[in-house]
């Protein structure tokens, strides 16, 4: 690769993981080609991006975007978004089934602009995401209106009924 190349390649990964929220970093290992689409379709449907990159050019990019505090090796992939719940859950899930082969293997990463070991990334993604968390707000607001609806309709059937 070119040193023009790589140059712009930095700056485009040092922009686009500058104010991220999370940066998932993770070992694919013997994947193939048709198991990592299916990582970049999941990952897509949650607005979060996958790409393999290089570990030298991964750390100056992560070291422009003020992530600093991790040694890369071996092979990695990297999972990164604004939302720290959708790029774990992206990566614990993939993680999970690939769990009997072992290829697929969460190492560390940062959330929040902090460095995560696999226990809080795995503690994040089992936290319910935006869409859920408006469901269940959602629900609650309207328990006081559903109750108060059951309640009328059973008054009015009682009255009926003694009538």
């Amino acid at each position: 690769m070119l040193k023009s190349r790589k140059a712009e390649l930095i700056a485009e990964l040092s922009e686009s993981f500058e104010g991220k929220a999370a940066v998932v970093i993770c070992d694919y290992k013997g994947l193939t080609v048709p198991r990592l689409e299916v990582l970049r379709k999941a990952a897509r449907a949650k607005d979060t991006k996958v790409q393999v990159i290089k570990n030298s050019l991964a750390t100056i990019a992560l070291g422009n975007a003020k992530m600093t505090g991790l040694e890369l090796k071996d092979t990695n992939i990297f999972i990164w978004s604004d939302d720290v719940i959708s790029a774990s859950k992206v990566a614990a899930d993939f993680a999970e089934d690939n769990d009997n082969e072992d290829k697929f293997v969460i190492k560390a990463g940062y959330l929040d602009g902090e460095v995560a070991d696999v226990a809080k990334i795995e503690a994040f993604a089992k936290l319910p995401g935006r869409e859920e968390l408006l469901g269940m707000l959602a629900a609650t607001w309207m328990a006081p209106i559903t109750n108060l609806a059951i309640g009328i309709d059973a008054l009015r059937q009682k009255k009926e009924a003694e009538a």
